[in-house]
């Protein structure tokens, strides 16, 4: 173990230990090459001399360091000082999923859901590179204090290619996929399969498969069917269930695909909790009863006797050979042995070859028919809603076109994708009737039928009543605030969004730094839909700029370090930390660093000492960009500031990050050169979207800000900004 003050490769100097793992303790340390906090991994002195474990040890610094996503710890140096094997990381202060599921017991929904949507992003990002992290569990899940959630520990990763075999590189048991710990090859599904049980942790408060050793917990991952999360959660939503079956299954080929696939389905399940669109892959067909011929069992015998079957029998042993596959080897053999001693005894009457045919086929037809009701117990043949043979309820079974329905039953037609009026013309056709029960957000046109219950194809009793959902077009969501941030944080907050088509231009600009966004089309708080183009224009500093040297402002005040970056020409950012080195209101840092040629434009940090406004300044804002009024009146949704005629009425999206958590609405505006703030709206329960916002603001003033921040433990955390303008009643 490290003791704070050592410094390794004369530039990390340790602070002190945060962390440790089976293979690496985690300090905190600071770069005194860049004046920086960052975490740095270091190898236990036990496993330094283990080639294995070193080479694990630097595979995890190779796969991660390629990976630039927001949702992935960035790696910034790794290296080896004395013995010391270590890796230099982005410093998340927060604590793990799985010391927060501790915390809370069990998640909410949407929480829940929004962490999966984030570790799905992270590990979308590493599947695209080819990396697999391949132990993924809430242990490696960071959250960190301003609520972004992170995944690191890529320990056991690997390229993924035909040599991923497990092997001795097994990740930890209770989240391993079957593949994993058979010791067989491992993919990006394997992720997925350890993201599902993640996601039934979340919302059970508890892992699928425990037990009192390894082995144990591997068999039930082999063998055992985990019990429902539904069973903990009574509340859960359908379609999250089922997102987590089809994320858990044993067979990577009924799992998921790829994890943007999940992705999908997560975000669908927020607007569709109770939806029937998850759709869980049947087994083959494989142990199907089939009926074969006395010409068939001929053609079987020559062919198991090594002869070729007769030219004119050619088709029928095409399709006897098929045939084959759907009888089980045990019966085969004894098929075999009896057809061979048929032919042994020239002398068996044809009497016996007919019993003989006859107990294979009677044999055969068992063994199906025992497969097929195992198989339906188990829930093999389908579940509700995916249009397989299953139990639907209400009385109502599925049947074949080949089966004949009775004179009082119908089969239901599919009104999805229909107008009502088509939809009722067509339902009287079959001596049905049908039944509105609302609207839900959907891709298909507004107006149409959108789901159905019955599904088509089952068969009911006449005037049986069809009930629907009509297609209110798709679903909206408001453009969240980015102008002035930097690409990378605006791409994040419209992917959080659920915005899926971004695009980005260049422009001069004078007041806005280089790299920073200078405007988003369409406007910021607009309603559109998830597939409506974005274009971020993003500032490429003055037309006119030059270089100038960055000054080392450490130690200086901040008013004078403010000026002089200012006269260069650089825009200047403010954050605020605590240091116990220089006096309060200096600067403690600075990025970029002294002595860099930028642009002129460009966009310069200042970490100022002052351990109030950091406290008080909200996430993710310039710490001075608020003012505490300190009695801050409290106000009521429709209140108004006395004298004041500027009104804003404004309907307000709900945000991707948002959990339904209680609420503060708080209106930021500009007075007399000071941004004032006012808290216009707060509660304990959930606020409900599209919200109407209508209130006053101060006298003769145009436009503002609307903060909702979400209140986590004690504490209020930012969540989205919205634009808003006020115009002058009469």
């Amino acid at each position: 173990m490290l003791k704070a003050g050592v410094i390794l490769a004369g530039r990390y100097e340790i602070v002190g230990r945060i962390g440790s793992g089976g293979m690496a303790d985690v300090y905190k340390a600071t770069d005194r090459k860049l004046n920086r906090n960052v975490a740095v991994k270091v190898m236990k002195p036990e496993f330094q001399s283990d080639s294995t474990f070193v080479s694990k040890f630097r595979r995890e610094a190779q796969a991660a360091a390629g990976l630039a996503n927001p949702n992935i710890v960035n790696v910034y140096d790794v290296g080896e000082d004395q013995g010391n094997y270590y890796i230099v990381m982005e410093l998340v202060e927060g604590i793990t999923l799985k010391e927060y599921i501790l915390k809370k017991g069990k998640l909410s929904v949407r929480e829940a859901t929004s962490i999966a949507i984030q570790v799905g992003m992270g590990l979308a990002a590493a599947h695209d590179q080819g990396i697999v992290h391949r132990d993924v569990k809430p242990q490696n899940i960071i959250i960190s204090t301003d609520g972004k959630v992170k995944v690191t520990d890529f320990g056991i990763a690997r390229a993924a290619s035909s040599n991923t075999i497990s092997a001795n590189a097994m990740g930890s048991v209770h989240y391993s996929s079957p593949e994993q710990v058979r010791g067989g090859y491992s993919d990006a599904r394997s992720d997925i399969y350890s993201l599902g049980i993640t996601l039934y942790e979340m919302v059970t408060g508890k892992v699928p498969f425990d037990g009192e050793t390894t082995v144990a917990i591997a068999i039930k991952h082999l063998q055992d069917e985990m019990e429902p999360p539904s069973h903990l959660t009574p509340d859960l939503p359908y379609s999250l269930e089922q997102i987590i079956y089809k994320c858990t299954q044993k067979s990577v080929e009924r799992r998921y695909q790829s994890m943007n696939d999940v992705i999908t389905d997560l975000k669908r399940s927020l607007m569709e909790p109770d939806g029937h669109f998850v759709q869980l892959a049947t087994l083959t067909d494989h142990a199907q009863t089939v009926l074969i011929s006395q010409a068939d069992q001929a053609a079987i015998r020559k062919a198991s006797m090594g002869e070729d079957p007769a030219p004119e029998n050619t088709q029928v042993y095409s399709s006897v050979s098929a045939a084959r596959k759907g009888v089980t080897e045990q019966a085969l053999d004894e098929a075999d042995e009896a057809d061979a001693e048929d032919d042994d005894d020239a002398a068996s009457s044809g009497l016996e070859k007919a019993v003989t045919i006859g107990s294979f086929i009677v044999c055969a037809l068992i063994i199906g028919v025992l497969i097929y009701f195992i198989g339906r117990a188990a829930g093999l043949f389908g579940r509700p809603g995916t249009g397989s043979p299953a139990e639907t309820g209400s009385g109502t079974t599925t049947v074949s076109q080949a089966e004949s329905i009775p004179s009082d039953m119908t089969v239901v037609p599919n009104l999805v994708g229909m107008t009502e009026a088509d939809a009722q013309k067509t339902a009287e056709a079959k001596e049905l009737g049908i039944k509105y029960m609302g609207e839900k957000s959907s891709d298909k046109a507004a107006g149409t039928i959108v789901e159905q219950q019955p599904a088509s194809g089952e068969s009911v009793a006449k005037h049986t009543t069809i009930t629907y959902y009509r297609s209110s077009g798709p679903q909206t969501i408001a453009i969240p605030s980015v102008t002035g941030t930097t690409l990378q944080e605006a791409q994040a907050a419209l992917t959080a969004a659920g915005f899926t088509n971004v695009k980005t231009a260049q422009e001069n600009s004078e007041t806005v730094a280089t790299g920073n966004i200078i405007s988003v089309t369409p406007a910021e708080g607009q309603m559109v839909t998830a597939a409506t183009e974005i274009t971020l224009l993003i500032s490429a500093g003055s037309a006119n700029a030059e270089k100038v040297s960055v000054t080392d402002y450490r130690g200086s005040s901040i008013d004078y370090a403010k000026e002089d970056a200012e006269n260069k020409g650089l825009i200047v950012k403010v954050t605020y930390d605590v240091s116990d080195r220089i006096a309060e209101d200096e600067v403690i840092r600075q990025d970029p660093e002294p002595g860099a040629e930028v642009t002129q434009g460009s966009e310069i940090v200042l970490t100022v000492n002052n351990e109030e406004k950091m406290h008080n300044a909200p996430a993710e804002e310039t710490a001075d960009s608020f003012v505490d009024l300190g009695n801050g009146t409290t106000l009521e949704n429709n209140s108004e500031l006395p004298g004041s005629s500027w009104k804003c009425t404004a309907n307000l999206g709900a945000p991707a990050n948002y959990m339904g958590g209680a609420y503060r609405l708080v209106l930021v505006q500009n007075i007399n050169g000071q941004d004032m703030q006012t808290i216009v709206a707060e509660g304990e329960t959930a606020l409900e979207f599209p919200y109407l916002l209508q209130i006053t603001g101060a006298e003769g003033v145009t436009d503002g800000l609307v903060y909702l921040y979400e209140r986590v433990g004690d504490e209020y955390e930012p969540r989205v900004t919205w634009p808003v303008t006020f115009e002058l009643q009469s």
